[in-house]
């Protein structure tokens, strides 16, 4: 199995230019050419189901706080949803998802490089601008979780 690597982040990135919190995680795939909306779904589309357990505990729990689910509608200059996060952008490179709350605003980028027959390297950075202390208490109980999630999201591609 290929094993997941934690990158650098450079902040700004013009996905979140406020983002005041991030992390990256890559793997590479090999002998597989993944275009980005093909890495996304398979990387966001099909958690593990220990993984959608958090998530529905997340938002049964959130929902309590009026935080979003992932069950709303798209809103405009929104593509579709993959899993429970709306597409704001894509390419054949890139796919940018995320939505913005009353707490933080949140994107996903998934980028692929192509490396031929060798196959294709998968990056995962998470950017976040937390709007408000609730926001940084809330980055501070799921980051843990999210820095075995996201891995096990990559891995999950491969």
């Amino acid at each position: 199995m290929p094993q997941t690597r934690e990158v650098p982040v450079a902040l700004p990135d013009p996905a979140l230019p406020d983002a005041d919190w991030a992390d990256a995680f890559e793997i590479d795939i090999a002998d597989r050419r993944l275009t980005a909306p093909e890495a996304a779904r398979l990387t966001l589309g099909r958690m593990p189901q220990w993984v959608r357990g958090l998530m529905a505990l997340r938002n049964a729990l959130g929902g309590i706080v009026g935080l979003k689910t992932g069950s709303e509608p798209l809103q405009p200059g929104q593509i579709e949803k993959i899993g429970m996060f709306p597409i704001l952008s894509q390419s054949d490179t890139r796919v940018v998802l995320g939505f913005d709350d009353w707490h933080l605003d949140f994107r996903v980028v998934v980028d692929v490089v192509d490396h031929g027959k060798a196959g294709t390297r998968l990056r995962a950075t998470t950017l976040v601008k937390r709007r408000n202390l609730f926001g940084r208490a809330y980055i501070g109980l799921v980051g843990p979780f999210h820095r075995i999630i996201v891995p096990a999201a990559l891995r999950s591609a491969a």
